[in-house]
């Protein structure tokens, strides 16, 4: 059979393009928009906010046409190790672990707190203990770390430690972690720790939403900025979906229902931002190994 110029032109172009997509690396081709859209949380303050993970999916699935599932895990080991396998898309990671895999991961967007693509490490004891000024006085006394690939809870009072000299496996009587910030705040108002790391941006959330929780509690020491922790991707995310899942976050802060999530994170929006932002994490982490 003879074809008619317009059949042999569609079947040129059908077989161009079949040709061209079986040429494209798999990494290349965007997911089905059926596919689920897997997005890893760290147990921070939101462990407990199941309402609001609820619409904050929904929003994300509408925003992103597709269906989007949020996996949490009780510890930062564990969201880490699902987003190196692949078996997540993406997770809201936190700075250490970013700076320690960026090789393997692609910088998706950065949250604004209080305007800015940064926080603070804070170290913390009880409200009533008025002697204690800076970690040096907590030499030989109990200290709560929140989890062992957190920057502010873990690295953080550990390159302090170093840079002064100091060992960090012997300079307290005893460490042990909570796997949660706000569970530092809650071992060290009650006394079952002298002294303990967190997440400055968890620290101040909790002092707006649980006041009672950050009362038992005082500051003696606040780390310089740092990138916020990001959102991250596998480094095998299709470009087509890093672009719309970027768009989607830096875009909250322009949507109603967006700005409405937001409040709740007490974040004024998210940024694309920059890899320089976690230098100094990185170099934290280079000189406390």
């Amino acid at each position: 059979m003879i074809d008619t110029p317009s059949v042999s032109s569609q079947r040129r172009r059908l077989l161009l393009a079949m040709a061209t997509a079986s040429l494209l690396p798999a990494n290349a081709r965007a997911v089905s928009r059926d596919t689920p859209l897997r997005l890893g949380l760290m147990p921070v303050f939101l462990d407990d906010q199941f309402s609001f993970l609820e619409q904050w999916r929904r929003w994300l699935a509408r925003k992103l046409d597709r269906p989007v599932l949020f996996i949490q895990r009780g510890n930062y080991r564990e969201v880490i190790d699902l987003l190196r396998a692949g078996k997540i898309d993406m997770a809201w990671l936190c700075g250490y672990p970013y700076v320690r895999y960026r090789h393997e991961l692609q910088l998706l967007a950065v949250p604004l707190w209080r305007r800015r693509p940064l926080y603070q490490s804070y170290l913390i004891v009880p409200h009533d203990d008025k002697r204690t000024q800076g970690i040096n006085d907590l030499r030989g006394r109990v200290f709560a770390y929140s989890d062992p690939d957190s920057n502010s809870g873990f690295l953080y009072p550990r390159y302090l430690l170093k840079s002064s000299g100091e060992n960090p496996a012997t300079f307290f009587s005893r460490t042990f972690f909570t796997w949660a910030h706000r569970k530092v705040v809650e071992a060290v108002g009650v006394g079952l720790a002298d002294g303990g790391a967190v997440d400055g941006y968890v620290w101040e959330t909790l002092a707006e939403v649980r006041p009672e929780l950050t009362a038992t509690t005082r500051i003696i020491d606040r780390s310089p900025f740092m990138g916020h922790p990001p959102f991250v991707a596998r480094r095998d995310l299709p470009p087509e979906d890093m672009t719309l899942i970027r768009a989607t976050l830096t875009g909250m802060a322009g949507d109603d229902e967006g700005r409405t999530l937001l409040n709740r994170l007490r974040l004024d929006g998210f940024v694309p931002g920059d890899r320089s932002l976690f230098d100094g994490i990185e170099k934290m982490a280079r000189e406390a190994a």
